[in-house]
């Protein structure tokens, strides 16, 4: 398993979720994103575009391939130290997120459910985000991982009563 692979799909997860990557107005990846489905042409900075979203009766200066918000651009570019609004500094901004979430170590192991836990305050189409807005269902997320290249572990499905206590008496155990 591959860290530096399981992060990296985890970004292409996390643009796959917000819509963007699979987006039919981009032309990169969904770095060129403006919520409601619309293009920006420049990467010199934040598109800082206020969009009306009927559905959740607000505003949102969403862009990006992650989605985020004017205003915390704005603090990550002063707090990183970065320039323009390109995918590396996009990609920089979104790890910045998911360290603070405390998800990286998750993500490296591999383990995806954990991480997606961890950051759906962060992002409102992950599962349980609580938003009000559309939410991915998680085995949605875990392929789009691995199709992004990334490792996931796999964890044992949980098993009722009922099949544990045939397993127990086909392994020739006995109930008192």
């Amino acid at each position: 398993m591959n860290a530096t692979d399981n992060r990296r799909a985890f970004l292409g997860m996390l643009r796959f979720s917000e819509g963007t990557s699979n987006s039919p107005t981009t032309r990169d990846r969904g770095y060129d994103q403006i919520v409601g489905r619309t293009r920006f042409t420049s990467y010199a900075d934040h598109p800082r575009v206020r969009v009306w979203i009927p559905r959740i009766k607000n505003w949102s200066t969403a862009a990006g391939g992650y989605q985020l918000l004017m205003r915390y651009y704005d603090i990550y570019r002063k707090q990183l130290r970065l320039t323009g609004f390109g995918p590396e500094v996009q990609d920089a901004i979104a790890l910045q997120q998911i360290k603070e979430c405390r998800a990286l170590t998750d993500i490296d192991a591999g383990r995806l459910a954990d991480a997606i836990a961890k950051c759906k305050n962060i992002w409102a189409s992950l599962p349980g985000a609580g938003y009000g807005q559309f939410e991915h269902r998680y085995v949605d997320l875990e392929k789009a991982f691995t199709r992004e290249g990334g490792e996931a572990i796999v964890l044992p499905t949980l098993k009722t009563s009922e099949e544990l206590h045939l397993a127990f008496l086909d392994a020739g155990g006995v109930l008192a």
